[in-house]
Formats: structure tokens, sequence, C-alpha cells
């Protein structure tokens, strides 16, 4: 007989504990960019963003604490001038790389 785990009784895995340094945060949002999904990179950053406190990063970034969970919710589309100064008052910066071809997307070819 196998011993079964009651799924409810576990802990809820929240990503936001587990980004407890600079080189662990910058190294989930590179992951995310890598994905080429938008959404996939909003909530990323709102993740990275809970785990320092979001009213603490909303501050530091000049943004309404209202105003960034609604940037980075489900439906958020936050501006590009948005994501910058969040990810400074996170300590984070964006660069770029080039593309191997076959990360490329054929249309933009």
């Amino acid at each position: 007989m196998t011993n079964k785990i009651d799924v409810s009784t576990l802990p809820e895995f929240d990503e936001a504990d587990y980004l407890d340094s600079a080189e662990a945060r910058a190294a989930y949002l590179s992951d995310a960019m890598q994905d080429g999904d938008p959404a996939e990179f909003r909530r990323a950053l709102s993740q990275v963003a809970r785990s320092l406190g979001m009213g603490e990063i909303a501050a530091e970034a000049n943004v309404g604490r209202t105003s960034l969970y609604k940037s980075l919710g489900e439906q958020g589309d936050p501006k590009f001038s948005t994501v910058l100064r969040v990810m400074a008052a996170m300590g984070l910066g964006l660069s770029a790389r080039p593309l191997d071809p076959a990360e490329m997307d054929p249309r933009q070819t």
C-alpha cells in the first residue's frame, strides 16, 4: 500500500520567499525575460517586488502602491518607464544581449 500525501496540508509555495539576494532576484528576472513572454516577466517583477516589500518599492520608484499592484497584477500592462523605475528601486537594471538565430522570431527576420 502506498502512503498518500494530503496535498492540502502542504505549505503553499511562494517564489517571493526564495528571492533573498540581489543575485537570486536578478537571475529570476533574467530567466523570465528569456521566455519572451511579457506576462511572465510582469509576474516575475511582481514576485520580486513582493519579496522586497511592495510598499517600499512603490515609494522608492515614486509610484503609488495601488498603482504598482495594478500595473504588476494579472491584467497589468506597466509602462516601460515604470518597469525601469521599479527595477532601479530593486537595485536592478536591464541589459541586452544578441539573440542566437534559433531564438529569433521568424516574423522579425
